[in-house]
């Protein structure tokens, strides 16, 4: 007889589960991780230019925070600021936004907050399970509402739910976001042509460069 081991947290494909799964120590690891990597650039890059910036913090800074994110999406107003505080402090290093206010450097670099991009990235996901680019054999179950005729026509169904977990889960947390989009947006035959519609559907959203707002016109999606 094998006697299991009590663990408080385990690492599975790069993703740290803790007991409560609050993924507190996932995002402390890759915010960490990401800081170490701003580090790196600003002691060999001085006076970067903007396109510079951008390629290096693409490429070596915000995959540590965003990889996996639909599965320890963060929803406490505390954990957002922490990830958002890696971009904050990159954009700094492009000298002539350094006394810039931070949705000022966003819109000067054209960079979206992480808070958008974590729900461009949820809604990335549903799209591919709906249409079938994930063996349905291991992707999340979601269910369409075959009875609503009003939003679009892969309307997901709206799940009861008592706790936070539950709540602030993928297949909860992206249903009322995802029925708000129409169905030019959601009618696309690839992953690009999706984020290429989502992206000019969402334009004018304050959340792309200001962390404190959500998505609107969602109806009656809950406040992170």
């Amino acid at each position: 007889m094998h006697t299991l081991e009590k663990v408080e947290s385990i690492k599975d494909l790069g993703v740290t589960y803790d007991s409560s799964l609050s993924f507190r120590e996932h995002m402390q690891q890759k915010i960490n991780t990401a800081y170490s990597m701003l580090g790196i650039i600003k002691r060999n890059f001085i006076n970067m230019d903007k396109k510079t910036f951008i390629l290096l913090y693409k490429a070596l800074v915000r995959p540590h925070v965003e990889y996996a994110n639909s599965v320890w999406c963060p929803y406490k107003k505390t954990d957002i600021s922490e990830i958002e505080k890696v971009q904050k402090r990159a954009t700094k290093l492009v000298i002539s936004l350094k006394n810039a206010r931070y949705s000022d450097r966003l819109k000067s670099l054209n960079l979206p907050t992480l808070k958008y991009r974590c729900i461009r990235g949820d809604m990335i996901e549903v799209y591919k399970i709906l249409s079938g680019k994930y063996d349905s054999n291991v992707a999340p179950v979601l269910i369409t509402n075959d009875t609503v005729t009003r939003g679009n026509k892969y309307k997901l169904f709206k799940h009861s739910f008592r706790h936070d977990i539950r709540k602030f889960s993928f297949t909860c947390r992206t249903v009322n976001t995802w029925n708000s989009l129409p169905n030019h947006v959601i009618d696309a035959n690839t992953v690009n042509i999706f984020k290429t519609r989502l992206d000019k559907f969402w334009k004018d959203q304050e959340v792309f460069y200001d962390f404190t707002c959500d998505i609107t016109g969602n109806g009656d999606r809950s406040e992170r």
